[in-house]
């Protein structure tokens, strides 16, 4: 682990340090994968799909994985038809994967192939932490601010506090006071699988630091109608974006935080994390590019800034806009003097609003 206070990126493709501890390699038995060079994996930009990416004359060549199964005559259920669904499911994990690589942690032993850092580690230990104390003394306080979170880790009042309550644990648990050596190994276990959470919740902040700016570019552009038309379709869509984003990490902050019961489920309250880590990392990994271009914006007026706000709301319409306003990109930019036009309304036949998440990945 490093000691980098910073977010570490998440992973694109698997790195060559990666020892596979025992975990197969993807690698196909048909003659048509050992006749291609420079292959890799991906899921498509336009459908979502996973396909095959070869270069012939020069040219990127993408093949879907249906396509593959059924021009080579690959059974579903054959070792390389059950391969290129493992290579499917891997790319939940990672942008690329290529024959070679290591099938991904997450398919073989539910860990996860990014590395964490110390710091968050040590505010999920004092997240439980403070938990325990809330327990024992029945407060209602709650800390949830990370910064403040390793303050407190270093005031002798609260590790006293916090030692009494291990051995409190201990006998609720059954274990015996004297025996809060235990409650101390399940709370680091604890602790080490909550920490990707918290890895992942420093991701979650930097869209909110993006829907800043975005507020920022409104400000900025209050006159000009044409971008003003794009940026509060952005801003609207953003705040969903972080609305529901926002409520996932609540859901797995009100499962772990009885915080008894889950020391007493410990195995299956790890499985529950580790399911909710996957689905937060593949959410958040589709947002790296964007946000990436959002990183190197300068909030001023300038060419780049309307333009960055249509690639925003090419990203952020189809996962977070309802159907009833779910227009085509280029029916709502008007190729002529790209400006935005009137947003249709496309309701469903119970009136009712409906997200599209037609084939997009998060």
């Amino acid at each position: 682990m490093s000691e980098d206070a910073e977010t570490p990126a998440l992973p694109l493709v698997p790195v060559e340090e990666d020892q596979g501890d025992g975990r197969p390699r993807i690698a196909f038995d048909h003659w048509f994968f050992h006749k291609l060079e420079d292959v890799h994996f991906q899921l498509s930009e336009q459908t979502n799909e996973p396909v095959m990416i070869v270069r012939y004359a020069k040219n990127p060549i993408s093949m879907t994985f249906k396509g593959i199964k059924k021009e080579f005559s690959i059974p579903d259920d054959s070792d390389d038809g059950r391969m290129l669904d493992t290579v499917a499911k891997g790319l939940k994990f990672f942008k690329a994967l290529r024959i070679g690589d290591f099938v991904p942690k997450e398919l073989v032993t539910r860990e996860a192939s990014w590395d964490l850092s110390d710091r968050h580690v040590k505010i999920a230990y004092q997240r439980i932490s403070v938990q325990l104390v809330n327990w024992m003394t029945g407060g209602q306080s709650v800390v949830t601010d990370p910064d403040e979170l390793l303050q407190l880790a270093d005031d002798p009042q609260i590790k006293k506090s916090i030692n009494k309550a291990f051995g409190e644990a201990a006998e609720k648990l059954g274990l015996g006071r004297d025996n809060k050596e235990k409650v101390i190994e399940y709370v680091e276990q604890l602790a080490h699988e909550l920490a990707y959470i918290e890895a992942l919740r420093d991701r979650f902040r930097k869209i909110s630091e993006m829907e800043d700016k975005i507020q920022t570019l409104r400000r900025l552009y209050g006159r000009e109608r044409s971008v003003m038309e794009v940026a509060d379709q952005v801003a609207r869509l953003g705040e969903r974006a972080v609305a529901e984003l926002n409520d996932l990490f609540l859901e797995v902050d009100a499962q772990t935080g009885e915080i008894l019961s889950v020391l007493r489920n410990l195995q299956a309250q790890i499985g529950y994390i580790r399911d909710k880590r996957d689905d937060l990392f593949a959410r958040l990994m589709a947002w790296d590019d964007i946000l990436a271009q959002w990183a190197h914006a300068q909030l001023k007026v300038s060419p780049e800034n309307p333009e960055l706000l249509r690639r925003t709301y090419q990203f952020l319409a189809p996962r977070f806009m309802m159907v009833k306003e779910w227009v085509l990109m280029s029916k709502l930019i008007d190729p002529q003097n790209a400006k935005m036009k009137a947003v249709s309304q496309m309701g469903n036949a119970d009136g009712k609003p409906k997200k599209s998440f037609q084939a997009m990945r998060w």
